[in-house]
């Protein structure tokens, strides 16, 4: 027999094809009493063979009668399939699957029944069943096919996936479908190609289905792709054809296009709506009609669109048509930004207009004064000299507003303002300065389990489930602890909870990083034996990354547990956390350990191994407990006994090779340079399974460039949350590579590191550097976070973290801008003391280095805000001679205002010490 695509398929024993359907044990193909193979045997064999072509043909000729007795006979073939009895060869199942979906389709009557069959996620759809399960559908009533069209559009995933299928009822009906996204998703994908305006013509819902399309939240992914306007699968160029021949309403179009600007979200959904409205070049009238709309895009789009909205503003503004009260508050909006084109594009606009109109200063200059809390000093003095030129314009109440407001200009700006304003300005706060950090992080304990099988396996099917630790280890602890109480009942829920997936598939974890679904697998019995071994006795290759050795200790947990779950040796996981950190309290593991010697259960080497580096060994109960583990009087209860009096059980060192060390490499980048030296600890290497021997010093003290796709980092800190130091530096060279490369989210680990406990040492510190150095935002931010954790709980060094940024910034490795923009950032949460810290720490080396560091005015800025809020007062080495120098520079005019800061700092101290 063969397949849809020609291939042989045999299955069954012998030369026949076997099965069971609902009344036992039945032949596919057996003959009827005259000796005649009936015409449902030969489409179930058909089915069971997985030739999808062939069952259009066999279903022609059956009569209700017939296709009813099929339909049951499809329906065991299902449970058969969702049970798993069908998953090798690897390929049959999902054959069977597409036979399933076409046979269905043309034995059900009922319209819900056929929706609810064609819609299951089960049964496998690609794209060519949809037309076979058009032709198998047959020829129904045309409101009958309307309506399963309608009910399968508005399922998005099976409407993107069987649009062929709901286009050919459409068609056959007669009738028009609702747009919903799927549907839309579907269309787009399937009308793209070099026939797209003459398939957009053909089509009599393409005004509806291009109308949605425009108004989707998440654009449909064709619309993303970036293509050359002439380019026949342009869609922008397309549509704009269609409007200028009047079969999409030009008016309609913009409105959509503007709306979908308005509503924002990421960048790459607004692109195309973007494109649409330039490409349609709206003049003035369409333009004006749209004011209050450019005006919120202006405040609140992404940087590209409020660019494009302030120049179709602009452009209003000078043509005289953009009104007053629209222009101031377009103003306070765009000044609110933090982008300085546009922040000082705005003020020339407010210029020009004023000095066209004089008489506007009254509504526009209170609108200006926004401006006067940038975080850009030469923004703040800008818009101080615009309210300057105009002031005598407005009247005592407008005036007093300026002033009022003038309180949130720069120290540096204040002996202008008072030129300016004279008494109306109000004196400056003597409140003393207070540094503002976030709460010390408490301890949270971690749910328990969970207790019944519908609750365990909402959080298996959760999303995310691998990115959240805590999450990740309650689930895996309530599946070994229901499946030690029920393995019958977990194993049904699994397979209805996951009825198609693909680590099912006997050969899916040849290839595939381990997760949950590998305990999953093991507990469905679908897991090769070798392979299981494998995994439990995998260890970490001496020359391996330090991801890799992370990730293979939960690799080896779950390959441990997929062997072991669901019978007696695995009753529960002794190295579930007990506290959000992922760390364990003493007491809670030797009572674990007393259950399971009560129990006669031996504990699981690499579960034990995990227990143990989870465990607080600082914690004030780790005497009692060690005294309590040791009387257990078992093997497991003395390892943890010593183990809690190691006083540094695991360590690791961080050194940076220096020219004179340079190995043959292509280029000398700062992650070539990180060598982390575990620690020799015989103990760790002779005690502990192969995947947790390079904790003690089984891996090569050389520095190794990773090439991995870093997976799994969400998990890594929940490894050594007893150990940070040690764990920070196996992060080093990970964050080094997103401080030089272009890779991202390393910082990921930061916050659990700086709740997690141990000593904070110099690899801790450097975390922080590089991850204020990272080239993304937000693995800055983390950075930013984890540094202010540290310095609530006292465990900040801030001196030792500007040290270590010192050499960094100097040999090129941190740019100066993005550590600007890390420190800004944390001191605007009101630690502008401890920013300083870390910032005095820092300067001296750049400033009196033989080269002036470029970049390092933004950072001076920083600083001086730092000093004009804290108080601060001293010398910094350089900086005198710095500020000395003549020019405008933003290097030399922020020398100047940090060294007066300093001096007011100073003067300050003395004054009250008098």
């Amino acid at each position: 027999m063969e397949n849809g695509t020609g291939e042989g398929v045999g299955i069954g024993m012998g030369d026949g094809v076997t099965g069971v359907d609902e009344a036992g044990v039945t032949g596919v193909g057996i003959e009827d009493e005259s000796g005649v193979e009936s015409g449902v045997d030969k489409l179930l064999a058909a089915v069971r063979a997985g030739v999808t072509a062939d069952v259009p043909a066999l279903l022609e000729p059956l009569d209700a009668a017939e296709r009813k007795a099929a339909l049951a006979r499809l329906k065991v073939l299902r449970a058969e399939v969702r049970a798993g009895q069908w998953a090798s060869p690897p390929y049959l199942a999902n054959r069977i699957r597409s036979a399933l979906y076409v046979a269905g389709a043309g034995c059900l009557n009922g319209v819900a029944e056929t929706a609810s069959w064609l819609g299951a996620r089960d049964l496998l759809m690609w794209d060519t069943d949809g037309p076979m399960a058009l032709a198998a559908l047959g020829e129904r009533d045309p409101e009958w096919a309307a309506d399963l069209a309608g009910r399968l559009a508005k399922r998005q995933a099976v409407a993107e996936n069987s649009y062929p299928l709901l286009h050919g009822l459409v068609v056959r009906s007669g009738y028009t479908v609702a747009p919903t996204d799927g549907y839309v998703n579907g269309w787009v994908w399937h009308i793209t190609d070099d026939r797209l305006l003459e398939r957009l013509r053909e089509d009599p819902q393409t005004p509806a289905l291009v109308a949605h399309a425009l108004a989707m939240a998440e654009a449909p992914e064709r619309f993303t792709r970036t293509l050359r306007p002439g380019s026949p699968r342009h869609w922008p160029t397309a549509l704009r054809t269609l409007v200028a021949e009047g079969l999409l309403d030009r008016a309609q179009v913009l409105d959509l296009c503007v709306s979908r600007l308005l509503r924002g979200g990421p960048i790459r959904n607004l692109r195309f709506p973007l494109e649409m409205v330039r490409l349609l070049e709206p003049d003035t009238d369409e333009l004006g009609k749209r004011i209050p709309d450019w005006v919120g895009i202006a405040a609140d789009a992404p940087s590209l669109v409020a660019g494009y909205a302030q120049e179709v503003l602009t452009e209003l503004a000078s043509a005289g048509t953009l009104p007053v009260g629209a222009l101031a508050e377009m103003t306070t909006g765009v000044l609110f930004r933090t982008e300085k084109k546009l922040v000082r594009a705005q003020l020339a606009l407010v210029g020009k207009v004023l000095a066209r109109e004089p008489g506007a200063a009254g509504e526009l200059l209170p609108a200006v004064t926004e401006a006067f809390g940038n975080e850009d000093t030469s923004v703040q003095e800008r818009a101080l000299k615009l309210v300057g030129r105009h002031l005598t314009a407005v009247g005592p109440e407008v005036r007093d507003e300026l002033a009022e407001a003038a309180g949130l200009l720069s120290p540096m700006h204040r002996q202008a303002a008072e030129a300016l304003f004279g008494s109306a300005l109000e004196e400056p706060a003597g409140a003393p300065y207070e540094e503002i950090l976030p709460p010390v992080p408490e301890r949270l304990l971690v749910a328990p389990p969970a207790s019944t099988v519908e609750a365990l396996m909402a959080e298996l099917v959760a999303k995310g489930l691998a990115e959240e630790p805590m999450a990740f280890e309650r689930a895996l602890d309530g599946l070994v602890r229901l499946a030690h109480r029920d393995r019958a009942t977990v194993v049904e829920a699994v397979r209805e909870a996951f009825p198609r997936t693909g680590w099912q598939e006997t050969h899916y974890f040849t290839h595939h990083t381990q997760g949950i679904e590998v305990v999953l697998a093991g507990l469905l019995g679908l897991l090769d034996r070798e392979r299981v071994d494998l995994g439990r006795t995998k260890g970490t290759g001496s020359d391996s990354c330090f991801h890799q050795a992370l990730s293979g200790v939960l690799d080896a947990r779950l390959w441990e547990a997929s062997d072991l779950v669901g019978t007696g040796a695995l009753p529960f996981l002794l190295a579930t956390p007990t506290w959000h950190t992922g760390a364990i309290d003493p007491l809670v593991l030797v009572a674990r350990l007393r259950e399971y010697r009560d129990s006669g259960a031996e504990p699981a080497p690499a579960d034990l191994a995990q227990a143990l580096l989870r465990v607080l060994r600082d914690d004030p109960s780790a005497e009692r407990a060690a005294e309590e583990a040791a009387a257990l009087g078992t093997p497991a209860g003395r390892r943890l006994a010593a183990w809690l009096r190691e006083e540094d059980a695991v360590a690791a060192s961080v050194r940076f090779l220096v020219r004179g060390e340079e190995r043959s490499t292509m280029q000398w980048w700062l992650f070539d340079r990180i060598v982390v030296d575990v620690a020799d600890r015989p103990a760790v290497r002779e005690e502990f399974p192969p995947a947790f021997q390079w904790l003690g010093g089984a891996l090569e003290a050389t520095p190794r460039r990773c090439y991995h796709w870093v997976e799994g980092r969400a998990q890594w800190a929940a490894v050594l949350p007893a150990d940070r130091e040690v764990l920070a530096a196996c992060l080093l060279p990970t964050l080094a590579y997103c401080v030089e490369g272009d890779s991202r989210g390393a910082t990921e680990p930061l916050t659990a590191l700086a709740e997690a406990e141990g000593p904070v040492g110099r690899a801790v510190l450097l975390t922080l550097a590089f991850g204020l150095g990272c080239a993304d935002a937000d693995d800055r931010l983390r950075a930013v976070d984890a540094l202010l954790v540290l310095a609530s709980r006292g465990e900040l060094d801030a001196r030792q973290v500007g040290s270590e940024l010192a050499w960094l910034v100097a040999e090129g490795s941190v740019k100066p801008n993005r550590l600007a923009d890390a420190a800004r950032t944390a001191a605007l949460t009101g630690a502008y003391g401890t920013v300083w810290a870390v910032l005095s720490a820092m300067l001296p080396d750049l400033l009196t280095a033989a080269k002036p560091v470029r970049g390092l005015g933004e950072v001076l800025a920083v600083a001086a805000d730092c000093v004009e809020r804290c108080g601060a007062g001293g010398d910094v080495a350089g900086l005198a001679p710095l500020a000395a120098k003549r020019g405008s520079t933003q290097l030399v005019v922020q020398a100047g205002r940090l060294l007066n800061a300093l001096r007011q700092g100073t003067d300050r101290s003395l004054t009250e010490t008098v």
